[in-house]
């Protein structure tokens, strides 16, 4: 019956969280096409400008896409929008792209020209000195590098599906490195000046063309892209710095949170590629932004989606209520900074997130809830954990002895398929929440389940996995999934990560390990918001590879993306007194 009761309140508890509706449209709008903005350097940078019809100065938001102002349309609504809603719109192509003089090189100059435009953008007649930024995915990034420079008239931004650090949310996962995305979205569709738009599957070429799923096999990374007929310079570069050092840093807004003094509001997905971005760009700026402003001003809105709002996603329907007008968030958002429009918003929680499972809306003063409070809960087996047809245990209680470690051979040449997750806009994978007992069935995926619960358990906050283990070899990696299994059977996912072995201590310290040693590896799950429900089990899995998502490791050290062999790990993972193996969960306390 609480099961029952619990469904019927979902829709009740979910109208709980009102989000706005756009007010119609009042003006006319006039477009300016290709508008020169200089920057420092002498390039210009073209953009179309839609504003207000008639005179009068009016606040600015700002928009640059590597994409085209022609030829992506969903950024021409939300100009032609903002503009019939009293704003100028400055659609702008970033540099070396499409209309734009100088040379494109993925977020290098975003920074610099991502000031000289706001700072122009508040100088112009129709400007009335006051400056947003809009937009998402890359749209988002800019906004980022933009605000590390400090612009005097930015006075709030959007991000939307976007990085705070480039590194660590877009190139690698604790060191894994997106394959999938890196080689997809980049020099197989940018490598140019124009946008290449190739097939879901393979490269432009007729029948013969190169397909992905051949194509990711191949060794060495580093000459992956000649097969696609690409000489990207910037991937060479991505190569050449696996590491987080200076290359990456300079382009991290995280080391800077505490010097951006505007309100910033994150609006991303529990499933989005960059999920660790709008969660930390939250958690930065209301923690450490650099004026009061900034740290009560900034806001956040994750939903149950990917890269953008939805309602379905991955194998899950969430209900309609899970799609959000992203616009009219924005507009209630730049209406209250840009215009001074008593809308309330300052008295409204700053996060408004989702719950999967109850399939709701929540709203909290911060991220994670104060009232949230970590638990773990335990790997153990009998020594063979291995598929879901093993014998893996995960329970509140702590391990003892006795127990036997799992292993598993992880072999490069038969690495376990990508199913799920969190991954987007590269080489196709089915990402999203997925059914993984396809993969579940395997010898190389451990499987540690609960008791079937008796009582909903209800998580919102960051997830990590401490697992204890050894390999043979020198460098390897560890995958962790958080999983909810329904009562009819479906292990779907809702967490994941991966660590390189060699960035254990950190991903700015590289180290090779010593086979045979034990070491605690710690497996960032980024975060979610989940109930596992009454009649469900909660599920970790693991294993060594995610492909192609991420890249395979070959187990043998050598520099990254340069070798051609690769190497069988026999992976060991404990759980005994002193060798706890967990996962550390953020269980909201049941009121």
């Amino acid at each position: 019956m609480r099961w029952k009761a619990c469904l019927l309140m979902a829709p009740v508890l979910a109208a709980q969280v009102k989000f706005p509706v756009a007010y119609p449209p009042s003006n006319d709008v006039v477009i300016e096409n290709l508008v020169a903005v200089p920057m420092r350097d002498g390039v210009k940078l073209y953009a179309d400008v839609y504003r207000p019809a008639g005179e009068g100065k009016h606040p600015v938001i700002v928009s640059r896409t590597p994409y085209s102002t022609e030829r992506y349309p969903s950024a021409y609504d939300a100009a032609v929008f903002f503009a019939q809603r009293g704003y100028v719109y400055v659609f702008q192509d970033v540099r070396g792209r499409h209309e734009s003089e100088g040379k494109w090189e993925p977020f290098r100059d975003d920074i610099e020209d991502g000031y000289d435009t706001v700072e122009w953008a508040a100088r112009q007649s129709w400007s009335n000195g006051k400056v947003g930024m809009q937009g998402g995915s890359y749209l988002g990034h800019v906004q980022w590098r933009a605000a590390m420079a400090k612009p005097p008239h930015l006075v709030a931004m959007f991000p939307a599906v976007a990085a705070t650090s480039l590194y660590h949310d877009w190139i690698t996962l604790n060191g894994g490195w997106r394959l999938s995305f890196n080689f997809g979205w980049g020099p197989v569709r940018q490598e140019s000046r124009i946008m290449q738009n190739t097939g879901p599957h393979t490269m432009a070429g007729g029948p013969d063309a190169i397909r992905y799923d051949r194509m990711l096999w191949h060794l060495p990374l580093a000459d992956m892209q000649k097969l696609a007929g690409r000489n990207a310079q910037f991937y060479r570069d991505w190569i050449a710095h696996p590491d987080y050092d200076e290359y990456w840093k300079k382009l991290n807004a995280e080391e800077v949170f505490g010097g951006i003094g505007i309100p910033v509001h994150t609006f991303g997905g529990w499933f989005d590629i960059f999920s660790q971005g709008t969660l930390r760009g939250y958690v930065g700026m209301s923690k450490k932004g650099a004026t009061e402003q900034a740290r009560k001003g900034s806001r956040m809105v994750i939903g149950p989606w990917g890269h953008g709002s939805s309602q379905k996603f991955g194998d899950l329907d969430f209900g309609a209520h899970a799609h959000v007008d992203q616009h009219a968030l924005e507009l209630e958002f730049f209406d209250y900074w840009l215009k001074g429009v008593k809308n309330g918003l300052d008295g409204k929680p700053p996060v408004t997130e989702f719950i999967m499972g109850r399939n709701e809306w929540r709203q909290h003063a911060e991220y994670p809830p104060a009232r949230m409070q970590y638990r773990k809960m335990y790997l153990s087996s009998g020594g063979s954990a291995n598929s879901l047809h093993g014998d893996g245990r995960l329970s509140w209680d702590a391990p003892k002895a006795g127990g036997k470690p799992d292993r598993y051979r992880y072999d490069p040449d038969n690495p376990v398929p990508s199913l799920g997750g969190n991954n987007c806009c590269g080489t196709p994978t089915p990402a999203g929440p997925r059914d993984q007992r396809p993969i579940e069935t395997r010898g190389d995926v451990l499987v540690y389940t609960s008791e079937i619960l008796k009582a909903p358990v209800e998580i919102t906050g960051p997830v990590q996995v401490g697992l204890q283990a050894s390999t043979d070899a020198v460098d390897t990696d560890f995958v962790a999934k958080l999983v909810d299994v329904y009562p009819d059977g479906r292990a779907i996912s809702v967490a994941e990560g991966i660590v390189r072995a060699r960035y254990r201590e950190g991903t700015d310290k590289p180290k090779l390990v010593e086979p045979g040693k034990v070491y605690e590896f710690v497996i960032d799950l980024v975060g979610t918001s989940n109930e596992f429900g009454v009649g469900h089990r909660i599920r970790v899995d693991i294993t060594s590879s995610h492909f192609p998502q991420f890249d395979r490791n070959p187990n043998t050290g050598e520099k990254f993306g340069m070798g051609t062999k690769v190497k069988v790990a026999e992976q060991t993972v404990y759980h005994e007194p002193g060798r706890a193996s967990y996962v550390e969960l953020p269980v909201l306390p049941r009121r």
